[in-house]
Order: C-alpha cells, then structure tokens, then sequence
C-alpha cells in the first residue's frame, strides 16, 4: 500500500489558520481565497483518515489530531524552505523573518513593511516559533531578523519594548469563588508567559491552578474559548474570535521582547526591522 504523502501547500495553510486564527485571516495572509485554505485542510483530512479542524460558533478549534498536525507541521515547512533556499537559491533577494506566536499577527506585517522599505522589490518569508528555537534559527543563519520574547532564550538581543499582557476569557466568563483557584489556560512549559500569569496571581495571593495547555498559541486559544478558564495574552491588536479582556484578575506588567539579526545581516534592513518593533510596542501618549 502507499505511503500518504502530505501536501506542503496544504501544511502551509493549515499553520497559517493556526498562527492567524482563523480561515479568513489565513486566506487573507496567503493571498487565497477562504475556500481554497478550505480545500487544502480538506485534502490534509482525507490523506490521514481524521478531522483536524472543527468550527466553533465564530472561531475555529483544532481537534487533537490537528494540534499535532499544526506541530509537525512547522517542522515539515521548515526544513523545506530551508532545503529550497539552499539547494536551488532561487528567491534571489529574500527576508525570512521570526517571530514568536505572540502578537505575531501585529508584528509581521509591520516587519514587512519595514523590511520593504529599504529593499523594495525583496521577498518576505517567515517563521513562526518558540523563542528559543528563533534565536537558534538566527544564530545558524537561516532566519535574517527575529522577534522574542527575552526571558526565554539564552541570548538578549537587542531590547525593543514591553509586549503588553491582558487576561482573555469567553463573555461573561468569572473564576470560581474563593478559595477555589482561578483556572488558567497557557502554553505548556517552558513558556515564559505562562510564569509570568501564575507569579503574577501568586504575588497578590490569588491561588491559580492550569486546566489546560497547548504546545502552541492555537490550542491555547481553543481550550479557551470553552469557557474553563483564562488566558493571558498579548493585548496588541483585536481580542481572538471568541474571546474578550477580563479585567477582574490583577494586571499584568508587560513582558520584555527582544530583536535579534542573523550575522551578517544587512545593518539597514536590521535597524528598519528592529525601530517597526519599538514603534509598535511604544506606549500610547
């Protein structure tokens, strides 16, 4: 019998519903059209037999299935593009940008532009990582400029602002009176948004307990949007589908982000990418 073979068209739009959130905002991001990222997911399921994306009311939810799906994924598309970029080098003048999930929907864009600007006609690609990983991307030289969170790599970069932090639950949501513990939903560890939600609770004395994690943003998102619990995200741009601020846990201060240019890299391109970020996370007023 055959082995299954994986469309790479379709893992890329599937990580693109997975990184932006939904269908359209993925169709919109690959220049698609909703049906055709429709049709690619589609074609995932019937290549392995399972669902791996469901709708939910407004927003989208990945099955088990898919979230592991959307994981190796990225490390198909990854190794792929790397392979393309070095064994054909094709793409003549190319820009791979990281980020992490993070308000990655409001960083990218921004960096394109950016980038862009000082070498019009230039090709965008991107990466969407854990910090970590991006950093490790630079240093080997395959992504060009990144964007992190800076607790959770070795390397500091360069600082470029806070990413501000709010807690997001379903409307209508509440915690469970006291002293039962506030039910957090995050990324799994090592996350440092994670540690900053349950230090934050532990300092003022509220008791938090994790119901539910996700190796990534996108079923952190999912299992929020049930209703179990809350999450604490970064408060750039439009709140998820299906979920708003909840301003009844104590704030939280933001978290500090850092850029970071591969070796070599183009010292123009580096300043433009980097001043996009700062002016982004600039506080209002």
């Amino acid at each position: 019998m055959p082995q299954p073979v994986l469309d790479i068209v379709a893992l890329r739009s599937l990580t693109a519903i997975a990184d932006c959130g939904g269908f359209h905002r993925a169709a919109h991001s690959l220049a698609l059209s909703q049906s055709a990222v429709s049709q690619h997911v589609r074609r995932l399921e019937k290549t392995l037999g399972s669902r791996v994306v469901e709708r939910e009311g407004r927003g989208t939810r990945f099955t088990p299935e898919g979230r592991l799906l959307v994981e190796q994924a990225r490390r198909i598309l990854a190794v792929h593009d790397e392979a393309v970029r070095v064994l054909l080098d094709t793409e003549g003048d190319t820009v791979t940008i990281g980020s992490t999930e993070h308000a990655a929907d409001q960083f990218l864009p921004r960096l394109t532009a950016a980038v862009q600007e000082v070498r019009p006609g230039c090709r965008v690609r991107f990466r969407i990582d854990r910090s970590a990983r991006l950093v490790e991307a630079v240093e080997r030289g395959s992504v060009d400029v990144a964007v992190y969170v800076t607790e959770a790599a070795a390397t500091e970069g360069t600082p470029v602002g806070g990413l501000p932090l709010t807690w997001h639950a379903t409307p209508g949501w509440a915690p469970p009176p006291a002293p039962s513990p506030v039910p957090l939903v995050a990324i799994e560890d090592p996350c440092a948004i994670r540690r900053r939600a349950i230090a934050t609770l532990a300092a003022h004395g509220v008791a938090a307990t994790v119901v539910g994690d996700a190796g990534y943003l996108a079923g952190v998102l999912d299992v929020a949007r049930t209703g179990v619990g809350v999450a604490l995200l970064a408060a750039v741009g439009p709140a998820p589908d299906g979920l708003s601020p909840y301003d009844g846990l104590p704030s939280v201060t933001p978290i500090p982000m850092s850029a970071l240019a591969r070796p070599g890299a183009d010292p123009e391109t580096a300043a433009a990418a980097f001043e996009a970020v700062r002016n982004l996370l600039r506080p209002a007023g």
